[in-house]
């Protein structure tokens, strides 16, 4: 089984000096969070991870990558060995020459090593307004940008007439060194109902992104693969992100998941303002999203789902909650993320070397094989979420 790791570059303690537009500088510096992210992230090769994934965000302290394709490209440079990954490239938000340009650049740049290129559409309105883009054209923006992307994998010249991008014949240099890996690896994640078989007839994989019950995932990849198969395709397993902390003694690792995954959750809703139902009931796509924003969770609703189902514990937990969730999921990539809230560096450090050391090679020699049941040739009843 593959494992990879990612974090958040998050400045979860300046979102009250943001959104009061404050003229003092951050209690924290960017800066900081930078040096601390870049030392963890020069820890994942070392250490003998699989993988190193990115996020792609903007404008607010929720995440800082300043834009992932730029990030990785800087990851590649630090590493020799570990293959990369978007999480997500949001395509609505560049031109899609942009993107199959920076995607060539990268695929040459690493000699060989892999490359997932997994999108997404976005949901944060201060994002799209910064790019000029309206929100209620992302369906279509990132339909449009696909639709090159495959276009520039499978030929060296192309052409593209939609509604937003024309394209006249042209090409991508330098070539893509491996054009076929990139496009079978190309993965998807979702929220809302309507996006699954959206990405599932584009003929993407599935990149479970942690927002909802392993229990309703389990439905869901069975119904992705189901729709694989009706077009002919194999089915597929997932990348899924979680949450870990490992420690010698369980109960410090659910104090540590309690707290940082609540302060996680927090920066998220502050970023998306999702308590902007209104807007969110307006905007067309995004109308799911009002009736999560509607929704009011305490504490320890927000613990049960985010933090209680991740990896967290004992080695020896670690191990046997991430053996639960690959038999959910079917999972053959597990991404984790060590660091998330106000996390301190030295923390998520402990925690990860400990992963390593005791838990890592049992999930090297894991044999995670898609349980039958998620291949999509019978239906699963969907689970309670």
């Amino acid at each position: 089984m593959k494992i990879g790791a990612f974090f958040n570059w998050q400045n979860h303690l300046d979102w009250e000096r943001y959104n009061a537009r404050g003229a003092e500088k951050p209690q924290v510096p960017d800066a900081r969070i930078y040096d601390e992210e870049l030392h963890l992230a020069d820890l994942v090769e070392p250490l003998g991870f699989d993988s190193y994934y990115a996020i792609d965000h903007y404008v607010t302290p929720y995440g800082m990558t300043g834009g992932v394709m730029q990030h990785l490209s800087h990851i590649a440079g630090r590493t020799k060995r570990i293959d990369l990954g978007t999480m997500v490239l949001v395509l609505p938000w560049y031109h899609p020459m942009h993107v199959v340009h920076q995607i060539s650049s990268l695929d040459n740049q690493l000699q060989g090593r892999g490359l997932s290129v997994n999108v997404g559409r976005g949901a944060a309105v201060r994002e799209f307004s910064a790019f000029g883009v309206p929100m209620g054209d992302a369906r279509s923006r990132y339909d449009e940008t696909l639709a090159v992307i495959k276009l520039a994998l499978q030929n060296e010249f192309f052409s593209f007439e939609g509604e937003h991008f024309r394209i006249p014949e042209t090409s991508v240099r330098p070539h893509f060194r491996n054009p076929e890996r990139l496009l079978a690896s190309m993965k998807s994640g979702w929220n809302s109902p309507a996006s699954l078989p959206l990405a599932a007839n584009a003929g993407l994989g599935m990149l479970l992104t942690n927002q909802k019950s392993w229990e309703a995932y389990r439905g869901e990849v069975a119904e992705f693969n189901g729709i694989r198969r009706t077009n002919g395709w194999d089915a597929a397993q997932p990348t899924v992100v979680v949450r870990a902390v490992c420690t010698e003694d369980s109960d410090e690792a659910w104090s540590l998941i309690a707290k940082h995954a609540l302060e996680g959750q927090e920066s998220s809703s502050k970023h998306y303002q999702l308590g902007d139902t209104e807007r969110l009931s307006r905007t067309k796509g995004y109308e799911q999203y009002a009736a999560v924003g509607a929704m009011k969770f305490s504490d320890e609703q927000i613990l049960e789902a985010a933090a209680k189902p991740q990896a967290w514990g004992t080695p020896d937990e670690v191990y046997e909650r991430l053996l639960h969730i690959q038999a959910m999921t079917g999972a053959d990539e597990f991404v984790l993320t060590f660091r998330f809230g106000t996390m301190p560096t030295e923390v998520a450090e402990r925690s990860m070397r400990l992963f390593a050391r005791e838990v890592l090679p049992r999930l090297h020699a894991f044999d995670a094989k898609l349980d039958p049941e998620l291949d999509g040739s019978s239906p699963i009843e969907p689970a309670e979420v």
